[in-house]
């Protein structure tokens, strides 16, 4: 057993298997990708990295498994212990639940589209494959089984398998709530507490949250679930969606297009890369066009510098409610974006002619989802006998749930940035942009 002290949860507990995967090449490199991505550039303190959130995963589904079995022990007729061999296997799925991310994922895969998202099947069964790691699990007699917990194994697995570390609220979202908070200073916190309602139902094999005490509502526990979920919310808005975060996942997520596009990088070299590896990649790269060359060189040393994007137009979701699914299905299209880099060509000829000097423009239209998670965690309420429900099925009788559910919605916006330095000129961009637009849409930003 190996003892780890970090700042969030203190001492954690490893076994020697955990510390085998732990010291793999593919585990290891989760040391270089930080786990808020460019959010670092807003909030200086945000530099932690999925390496530490991925143990402090491992340590939360450990407490909400010894949760279930305390809870097992009261109530033994109806709600399952989880056997040591289960733990096994699922504290070693939480630990390896983020393995698959690439630098910057996020920018490069949900908001921008250019690769599949980073906990697809596919990806889970290469780096779970021929690799340091999947010999490992080899070993262990428990690659098929942790592949299955991740949606990408063979075996057909109780569902609180995948709650664990894949619901609403998991042991993923425990940890890097309380971690985000710490690292950005934000004071925004959960209790603790919460973890201990859990527990798994004999019959069904869910894990679920019982707010039902002598045949009435535990209203404190209602709360303490509708408050990890604002907590949520709030980072969403202040943090994982701030605008200075998302102008630097738009200029780096146009550097690995014009280095995929011209075959300068894989697929397989970002699932390789570390942050700084891959930025010192765009740095080296050679591109066969010399236009596209000194625009990456260009972006690059922007990046370096800290130098974004301005915002040109920002067309938020409140203005654009009836535009939103037309403008996200001709602007946001996973691998298919000809139409937007023709957009961003034609208004940087547009501005050459205007203005008699080059300036990049470019377009960021995220997915109408974003970050969006109905509330699946499943709970019992009086009334439902021995059943559980999501607890969006209580929409209507919980207005703070009914809140969040119309929220999430509410924070998507398209925007448009430009190199332009100087306001006067971002103004004149911004209307040739808001005129090549579709009729309709409406522009927030005032310039």
């Amino acid at each position: 057993m190996t003892v780890l002290r970090e700042p969030i949860h203190g001492d954690i507990e490893l076994t020697r298997e955990e510390t085998r995967l732990i010291d793999t090449i593919e585990f290891q490199r989760l040391r270089g990708v930080k786990q808020l991505g460019f959010a670092y550039l807003v909030f200086p303190g945000a530099m932690h990295t999925r390496f530490e959130h991925s143990i402090g995963t491992l340590h939360m589904a450990e407490q909400l498994l010894a949760a279930a079995n305390r809870n097992a022990g009261k109530d033994p007729a109806t709600c399952h212990r989880v056997s040591d061999d289960e733990k096994r296997v699922l504290r070693i799925a939480a630990l390896l639940h983020d393995v698959t991310h690439i630098p910057f994922g996020h920018n490069i895969e949900d908001q921008t589209g250019l690769l599949p998202r980073h906990d697809t099947p596919d990806r889970f069964r290469a780096v779970l494959g021929d690799t340091d790691l999947g010999s490992e699990l080899d070993r262990m007699g428990l690659r098929d089984e942790v592949l299955s917990v991740l949606g990408a194994g063979s075996r057909e697995v109780p569902e609180f398998w995948h709650q664990v570390v894949s619901d609403t609220i998991d042991a993923d979202l425990l940890d890097y709530l309380r971690r985000d908070a710490h690292y950005t200073g934000l004071e925004l916190r959960y209790d603790r507490r919460v973890v201990d309602y859990f527990r798994v139902d004999r019959k069904s094999q869910r894990m679920f949250v019982d707010c039902e005490k002598n045949g009435m509502l535990r209203e404190d526990i209602v709360s303490e679930l509708l408050r990890v979920l604002e907590t949520r919310y709030h980072f969403s808005e202040r943090v994982y969606y701030h605008h200075a975060k998302i102008a630097a996942g738009a200029l780096v997520s146009r550097m690995v297009e014009l280095a995929l596009r011209a075959g300068a990088l894989t697929a397989d070299d970002l699932q390789k890369a570390t942050d700084e590896s891959l930025v010192i990649a765009l740095q080296q790269a050679r591109l066969p066009d010399a236009e596209s060359q000194a625009r990456l060189r260009r972006f690059v040393e922007r990046f370096r510098r800290r130098q974004l994007p301005k915002r040109v137009l920002v067309l938020p979701y409140y203005l654009n409610a009836a535009m939103q699914e037309s403008l996200v299905a001709e602007w946001f299209a996973p691998e298919r974006h000809d139409a937007r880099r023709e957009w961003e060509a034609s208004m940087e000829r547009e501005a050459k002619q205007r203005f008699g000097r080059d300036m990049d423009v470019l377009l960021y239209c995220p997915a109408r989802s974003m970050q969006l998670k109905e509330a699946k965690t499943l709970v019992r309420f009086p009334g439902l006998g021995d059943r559980t429900l999501p607890m969006y099925a209580f929409a209507a009788e919980i207005p703070r749930l009914r809140d969040l559910r119309d929220a999430y919605p509410r924070m998507w916006k398209l925007y448009v940035f430009t190199s332009e330095q100087d306001r006067a000129t971002r103004r004149q961009l911004q209307e040739m942009c808001l005129a090549s637009m579709p009729k309709g849409v409406a522009n927030a930003l005032r310039l």
